[in-house]
């Protein structure tokens, strides 16, 4: 029988000389160093994006900072460029719209040193519309568009520069990458996105980010030759998000909590500076939960 090669299936051949080899230095702060490296953070005006822009500049990456309609993000990346003595450029995105996310990427590629080493995904608007058959379906397809779709655009722009680089070994001017062995793409998601939340109704919120749980452990099939795709679900953590919601909402959330309380964005940025890191050169397509153990009761 004649052996029939669909469209794309030779992207699909794993084998062991497919993925990038560990890292050479065996020695646990070197690894987590992102020194002479360059990222991208979505949403990142405020909030757990700014918190991941901030412990990426102290381990010496140059960082795009995206950001929405927050004009105090321009001065908050003066600011990270001062403190850490790194390259930090804020950039107004609408991750909405698919020329507008390659064409951010294409410029703060060309700002940071010609390269791109890691994406974060962190964009995202919360569920206030309640019960679904209750809202509006130009709500849901709103939010839709801003907590998954923006990622999907995200990933095709950053992956082709990810790919690129692991076939070329140099950057877009052609120089060599130095310190560079694959991309890192990370996508924020929440523990809703494993379980129904209690007490509010929240269904199209949870299943945005069901699909980036799913949409992570498939790319992470996917683009095993040269990148490593992982994501992070944090529950309640204390942000300008989650200050919408009131009291009657909160104190429940803390009684399901083991930990009896919400998370702070010093306590979620250590995982993102984990898996953009060579610490994690051989961790790809999981969910790393980051909860106070929400999701084991």
């Amino acid at each position: 029988m004649e052996n029939i090669m669909l469209p794309g299936q030779n992207d699909c051949i794993f084998n062991s000389t497919n993925s990038a080899k560990p890292a050479k230095d065996s020695k646990v702060f070197p690894l987590l160093s992102l020194k002479g490296r360059s990222a991208i953070v979505t949403g990142a005006s405020a909030g757990i994006g700014f918190a991941v822009v901030e412990a990426f500049a102290e381990a010496g990456a140059n960082v795009a900072l995206w950001y929405n309609t927050s004009k105090v993000a321009i001065e908050k990346a003066a600011n990270i460029s001062k403190k850490y003595g790194v390259l930090c450029k804020a950039y107004q995105v609408n991750i909405t719209e698919e020329k507008s996310v390659k064409a951010a990427v294409e410029e703060a590629v060309r700002d940071l040193n010609g390269r791109l080493d890691i994406f974060v995904a962190n964009a995202g608007i919360p569920w206030l519309s309640g019960s679904l058959i209750d809202s509006d379906s130009e709500e849901f397809m709103n939010l839709f568009n801003v907590n998954f779709t923006s990622v999907y655009f995200a990933a095709k722009a950053a992956g082709n520069h990810f790919r690129r680089q692991n076939l070329e070994k140099t950057n877009i001017y052609g120089k060599p990458l130095g310190n560079y062995s694959q991309g890192s793409f990370i996508i924020t998601t929440s523990i809703s996105g494993m379980r129904q939340l209690m007490p509010q109704a929240g269904t199209p919120y949870g299943v945005s980010k069901a699909a980036l749980i799913h949409l992570t452990k498939c790319l992470a099939v996917e683009w095993i030759q040269f990148a490593r795709v992982n994501c992070i679900s944090p529950a309640y953590i204390t942000t300008e998000m989650l200050d919408q919601a009131p009291d009657i909402m909160r104190n429940p959330w803390h009684g399901r909590t083991p930990m009896g309380r919400e998370g702070s964005v010093s306590e979620v940025k250590g995982a993102f500076i984990y898996l953009a890191s060579d610490a994690a050169s051989y961790t790809t397509g999981s969910n790393l939960v980051v909860d106070g153990g929400y999701t084991c009761v």
